[in-house]
């Protein structure tokens, strides 16, 4: 590794600190405006707090865990290739999930419950589908936990991106690490709007579910974006 290599690294470290840094902040500040200015009349208790079986609280765990992935591809990619317009999307992607994951568990917090839950994942969708009998689902149809997606090598939701897939990621170079992360993104943008759609769909919480509505609006945005950067490379998603 030559000296120049060394010291590049070593003075990228404080900005990626000062951008984690930034992005705290942002997360934390966002996360009390929306709280102290949104309507709580719709809360799932007597006292507006989600229960640890809502819908509220289930998306917030698996939307935490769904973008925590999307963030570590983002940070894989970034130094898998020096293209400049993958790198600004690896970029927007991880600053935006980032902060939404840490908006989610700051509401965990908030509401007194864990960030993590015995349940596996989904189960959300099944029990709010089964208290919602003789009503069309529309976009949770084939996403209700009841068996339709079975986890599997550390993919645990739809979207998500096996251990396998990963491994392959990492040892991508250039355009081959590009393509197959616009891929990977393509999928995982799929899985996380339709988790969203059902979370617009179930969730009383007013903020959350405005989250959620601007989790599809955005994604739906990228996922074109990447077909049309998939296709700009001779592939396609």
């Amino acid at each position: 590794m030559s000296d120049g290599t060394i010291v590049g690294r070593a003075a990228r470290q404080p900005l990626v600190a000062g951008i984690a840094a930034a992005l705290a902040l942002l997360t934390l500040v966002a996360v009390a405006v929306l709280w102290l200015t949104s309507d709580r009349s719709e809360g799932t208790t007597d006292t507006g707090t989600p229960k640890d079986t809502s819908a509220e609280a289930g998306f917030a765990r698996d939307m935490s865990v769904h973008h925590q992935q999307a963030v570590e591809m983002s940070f894989i990619v970034r130094d898998r290739t020096s293209d400049d317009e993958v790198r600004r999307l690896a970029f927007d992607i991880a600053s935006t999930q980032a902060t939404q994951s840490g908006m989610l568990q700051g509401w965990l917090d908030m509401w007194g419950l864990d960030k993590t839950s015995e349940d596996p994942p989904m189960t959300w969708m099944k029990n709010g589908m089964d208290g919602m009998e003789g009503m069309d689902h529309g976009s949770m149809k084939g996403m209700d936990g009841g068996g339709a997606y079975k986890p599997h090598d550390g993919s645990l939701m739809p979207g998500m991106a096996t251990n396998t897939q990963l491994d392959e990621l990492r040892k991508a170079k250039g355009k081959a690490a590009e393509v197959l992360y616009l891929k990977l993104m393509t999928a995982h943008h799929k899985g996380g709007v339709e988790m969203a759609k059902g979370a617009v769909e179930l969730v009383k919480d007013p903020t959350e579910k405005h989250l959620a509505t601007t989790m599809v609006q955005g994604q739906q945005s990228e996922i074109q974006l990447m077909a049309d950067m998939l296709k700009a490379r001779g592939a396609s998603s």
